[in-house]
């Protein structure tokens, strides 16, 4: 049985986390954390009580709890400091969490390295997002011209998503930098067009209604093309959240990315 800390427990993907754990016959929830302590995950998530109460102390939860793994889903401006704190520990962190900057990731490699314990992060956890952006990668060979529109849940903090990011230098790995537009275009209002990574823009919706969501347009002389991925609920994240957890001990260092575990 692999021992599983869920952190950001009391949170909507949280409970989610927490009830695709109990139910999983090769992991063993063996503690929870979140600013709002307290409660018992049994009752939270729809089951009997069962004795492990959300804690609000991450450190002393991890001392005293030992899991093997630890899961999180908590905020951008929390994130760095979770995964740092669970290497200190010996723990693996699974992390779903967005907003890790490129430096923040350097220093998680190397604390990773040094502690010999090993790391696993995906800005996306559902299967059918890592094929669309796989299947992204390969059109942008032929079809270089492309931008990205990712449409998120109006309680997202960060923008763009790491899923877009993560596409856009799937693509960059394939096709030429370029500028894409005509190259007089101005803009009326600031940021109009959206972001910009390597020439790839990248347009982000925030509204109440969506859970994940991301299509990938290219155009190309008297045709375009769409691959979209649509994550209706949270339970989509579920199979690839446990996936890593079964698998991220047998990793090394520091692993970004869902597809690096598919075969």
């Amino acid at each position: 049985m692999i021992k599983v800390l869920v952190n950001g427990a009391y949170g909507r993907m949280g409970r989610t986390v927490l009830n695709a754990v109990i139910n999983d016959e090769e992991l063993e929830l063996v503690g929870a954390v979140d600013v709002v302590g307290g409660a018992d995950t049994g009752e939270i998530t729809g089951h009997n009580k069962n004795g492990i109460i959300i804690e609000t102390d991450l450190s002393i939860a991890l001392e005293n709890k030992k899991p093997d793994v630890m899961i999180d889903f908590t905020q951008p401006a929390v994130v760095f400091n979770n995964v740092m704190t669970a290497i200190k520990h010996k723990v693996s962190p699974v992390v779903g969490t967005t907003g890790l900057s490129d430096e923040a990731k350097d220093k998680i490699r190397a604390a990773s390295e040094e502690n010999n314990t090993s790391v696993f992060i995906a800005p996306n956890f559902a299967i059918g997002a890592v094929l669309m952006m796989l299947m992204a990668k390969k059109a942008a060979k032929y079809m270089p011209d492309v931008e990205i529109i990712e449409l998120h849940h109006d309680n997202k903090l960060d923008a763009p998503s790491g899923t877009a990011e993560l596409t856009a230098k799937m693509i960059s790995e394939v096709r030429p930098s370029h500028q894409q537009g005509h190259p007089n275009e101005s803009e009326k209002l600031p940021h109009v067009r959206g972001g910009n990574v390597d020439g790839i823009h990248i347009h982000s919706v925030r509204l109440p209604g969506y859970v994940a969501h991301q299509e990938v347009i290219f155009g190309g002389l008297g045709q375009t093309l769409t691959i979209r991925h649509d994550s209706i609920n949270r339970e989509s994240f579920m199979p690839g959240v446990l996936l890593a957890c079964k698998k991220v001990r047998n990793l090394k260092g520091l692993t970004v990315g869902l597809d690096k575990l598919l075969d």
